[in-house]
């Protein structure tokens, strides 16, 4: 990787989703696009006010939260076992690049995720944008409002901060990453068994 974040090596494959058994969520707005119609796993939650279209697929225990928008009208959206996309977040892809979130991984409110790709265990904080052909390797953070420009590579366990973003390699508290994961998979919990619309 060269010294200022940017890719030297080629993009990381991610492999197909192998999970069985989608199923759509009923109330929740949901868009086929053509032929293309999101998948989600029956253990996600998925929150009314969301809105998912097209190729999307949504993971085993994952959450989408209220006003978050996860449009697949390109390349596939792929998001992996146990992630939160919380309040407000926007996930998009290009014609070119995918966007893809992989396990345990904290998407904070307000990010914009668009032909990215965020490996396991990390924590994308509050309000970041992570842009076209970025890869956040495993056990990385990305700070609150932090903008990672087109291709750039965050190595293993690194915190990436500030606009446009630097790199402080080792930098990441797995702790943190470990909570955010944690937290949402119980507040998912809760909202299956307790939420209920008052009109």
């Amino acid at each position: 990787m060269a010294g200022n974040g940017t890719r030297d090596d080629d993009r990381p494959t991610t492999p197909p989703p192998t999970w069985s058994g989608f199923a759509t969520v009923d109330g929740v707005p949901i868009y086929a696009l053509g032929a293309v119609a999101p998948r989600i796993d029956p253990t996600a939650f998925v929150h009314p006010d969301a809105v998912l279209i097209g190729d999307v697929t949504i993971g085993p225990s994952s959450s989408v939260w209220p006003n978050a928008v996860v449009r697949g009208d390109g390349m596939p959206i792929r998001i992996g076992a146990r992630s939160s996309v919380q309040d407000g977040a926007v996930l998009h892809c290009t014609e070119e690049f995918a966007t893809t979130v992989g396990d345990d991984c904290t998407i904070g409110h307000l990010v914009h995720l668009e032909g990215c790709t965020i490996e396991s265990g990390c924590l994308i904080g509050v309000g970041s944008i992570v842009l076209h052909d970025v890869v956040v390797h495993s056990g990385s953070i990305v700070a609150a409002n932090a903008v990672l420009l087109d291709g750039m590579v965050v190595p293993p366990g690194s915190l990436a901060y500030g606009v446009p973003a630097k790199v402080r390699e080792g930098g990441a508290r797995a702790e943190l990453i470990a909570d955010g994961t944690r937290n949402y998979l119980a507040r998912a919990q809760r909202y299956r068994a307790e939420m209920r619309r008052l009109d």
